[in-house]
């Protein structure tokens, strides 16, 4: 898809966003408009992560993989970059509101080009309110943080010092009546004060990624899977890792690598478990993708 700044019609809006005050005058986006019926969730922390952060988020998003949720953040350097790149990973959609314009000459900051390009590329979208040549000046980013809380279901704070911006974004998420959570930390690291004081506010304390879905009011698979016993019983271990795999549709080319690479199954193994759980009825083929019936 190629980079191409358009106006965004109002009637393409993230709807949470027409609840906040102080609404934009106009919206500028590239890339394709995001799908709104899913769950916004805006991740944010420090620019100088630490490794805990980074594996922190890495690991939570994972989690997320196959749920309806769109991953939110600013482009930033730190946390924000690696929230795009997990949720790119693991096949999430992500939205970037950097704090300047959209045009790839002036996106701040200038390292993280490639990676707008990259989320475009990726069927992902960039917007925010700036003009598309505007250079970002201190106040812009303040100014976004409230598109980025406003438009989200929930915001996650990963890391950040108690005098931060990232702050500002949970400040504005708690103003705009949304779910504010936050990743508990090493009491030895200053990154960890702002998370650690937003939960003694009331924050939700995130310690997996079923907390995060539990705060999107997403039921988590392992409850349906749970629920599922009675349907999978005669299943052999070799057929559950496959209906574990498909958590998603699946081209079959995919599940066998997968199964290949991941479980040791060999790929002639594999077409004869497909097999077997589609005899079952537990499985079926559509438009070149396998998913659970």
């Amino acid at each position: 898809m190629p980079y191409k700044i358009k106006k965004l019609e109002r009637r393409d809006w993230p709807p949470l966003l027409e609840e906040i005050n102080q609404l934009p005058e106009r919206l500028f986006y590239t890339g394709k408009v995001a799908d709104w019926s899913r769950k916004l969730l805006c991740v944010v922390g420090a620019r100088k992560n630490t490794s805990y952060g980074k594996e922190a988020v890495e690991t939570l998003i994972e989690g997320l993989k196959g749920y309806p949720i769109t991953i939110v953040s600013g482009l930033a350097l730190g946390i924000d970059s690696i929230a795009h790149r997990a949720a790119l990973k693991n096949n999430l959609p992500t939205i970037a509101v950097p704090g300047s314009g959209l045009s790839l000459e002036v996106l701040h900051p200038q390292s993280h080009t490639r990676l707008a390009q990259e989320i475009v590329e990726r069927g992902g979208m960039l917007m925010n309110e700036f003009d598309p040549e505007f250079k970002a000046v201190y106040y812009s980013f303040p100014q976004r943080n409230r598109i980025m809380a406003g438009m989200s279901n929930a915001t996650l704070i990963i890391e950040a010092e108690k005098k931060s911006g990232t702050l500002i974004t949970g400040r504005l998420a708690t103003e705009y009546n949304r779910d504010v959570l936050a990743l508990p930390g090493s009491i030895f690291n200053t990154t960890s004060s702002g998370p650690h004081m937003l939960i003694r506010l009331g924050a939700t304390p995130i310690r997996d990624s079923d907390d995060i879905l539990e705060a999107l009011h997403l039921e988590s698979h392992s409850a349906e899977a749970s629920r599922d016993e009675t349907k999978y019983f005669d299943c052999s271990e070799k057929e559950m890792i496959i209906i574990k795999l498909l958590v998603e549709p699946l081209p079959r080319d995919e599940i066998l690598r997968q199964a290949n690479l991941e479980h040791q199954i060999p790929v002639g193994e594999t077409q004869t478990l497909l097999s077997l759980l589609e005899l079952k009825g537990l499985i079926k083929e559509t438009l070149g993708e396998i998913r659970l019936s």
